[in-house]
């Protein structure tokens, strides 16, 4: 069983032995190779120019046999095809061009062409499926409406998005005008990936939590429901929300084909709770990387020894790794889980 085809039977639940294996934001800025090519060319370049976008992606799999990449792009290339453009602020954090403050602003907001505007993720995509062939999985992957609302309301990263929670709270209707235009966005785009040929498709409610429990279908987790139902696909949706073990069966009601689990929820007891034959995806804590290499096959096998050749696991951390990961804790982990009994 080559890596694809194990990726695709834990997707299925049928996988035997060692879990496949990718991890989130996998490429990235821990890699030398990877910082000496965002030094030359910017970030923004390398996710609009589709050769630098696949050669970062392939980045991780050239130094280790990871079962799957993951495209790089970025989740606010939605919002800058509608018409809201971002970038980065100095000391860290997304600026948006502008804050949403109005009707006339979500007017403004344009759906329509939203993959023409999106063609160089396609011809990324297209490149990496060409490269990987049927040996290794491709992800595609996008931002959950709410999440992207949280950028485009309060114009940038802002601490808790106070005026997204306004906006949901006390101004329903516009909110919901909002949501449905993201919705629409995010799902031809998502079907676009589809066309191109990925095995599975991410998509990260990363603000989930600042969702009150009563409050997070409605503002959040019922849009993710219609992506899924209007994408008329079998490509598994596996849907990263970053929350507590309290709102899993909430989660599920998404029909998401599986969870990616925070590494805050202990996932062997989690399974319990839950379909052998459902997908979870995780969930080792990102900062362990930032260990050293004895501590990473300890706590590595540890784990794995817990989740006992689950058929239904992808071995994943908890959150993306981090600028701070170390590679050869990144070595050891791999290492450690392609050698697994």
């Amino acid at each position: 069983m080559n890596s694809r085809q194990k990726f695709l039977a834990a997707v299925n639940g049928t996988n035997q032995g060692r879990p496949p294996l990718w991890v989130m934001r996998q490429a990235g800025r821990y890699l030398p190779e990877y910082r000496e090519l965002k030094a030359k060319h910017g970030f923004l370049e390398m996710v609009k120019t589709p050769e630098l976008s696949s050669e970062v992606t392939l980045q991780p799999l050239q130094r280790f046999p990871l079962d799957a990449a993951i495209l790089f792009c970025d989740i606010l290339v939605i919002p800058e095809a509608m018409g809201q453009k971002y970038d980065f602020r100095e000391g860290g954090g997304i600026e948006m061009e502008f804050a949403l403050e109005s009707d006339d602003c979500i007017n403004k907001l344009e759906v329509n062409g939203i993959c023409e505007k999106l063609n160089y993720v396609e011809q990324a995509l297209n490149i990496l499926r060409s490269k990987l062939g049927q040996q290794k999985a491709l992800l595609g992957f996008a931002g959950s409406p709410w999440t992207l609302a949280c950028y485009m309301i309060d114009g940038g990263s802002n601490a808790g998005f106070p005026k997204t929670i306004d906006w949901a709270t006390n101004h329903p209707h516009k909110f919901n005008r909002l949501m449905e235009k993201i919705t629409l966005a995010i799902t031809k785009y998502i079907q676009m990936q589809i066309k191109c040929g990925i095995d599975a498709v991410q998509i990260f409610d990363s603000w989930q939590s600042l969702c009150p429990t009563q409050n997070a279908w409605e503002w959040s987790l019922k849009w993710i429901h219609e992506i899924i139902n209007n994408l008329e696909s079998t490509t598994p949706v596996i849907l990263y929300a970053k929350c507590s073990s309290e709102r899993i069966q909430l989660l599920r009601k998404t029909e998401a084909s599986g969870l990616s689990v925070s590494h805050e929820v202990d996932l062997p007891s989690l399974r319990k709770s839950l379909p052998t034959n459902y997908l979870l995806q995780g969930n080792l804590a990102p900062e362990l990387l930032e260990t050293n290499s004895g501590k990473v096959r300890e706590e590595t096998i540890e784990f794995l020894k817990a989740m006992q050749n689950d058929p239904a696991h992808i071995l994943n951390l908890g959150h993306g790794i981090r600028p701070t990961a170390k590679v050869e804790c990144m070595e050891a982990l791999v290492q450690t889980v392609t050698s697994y009994p």
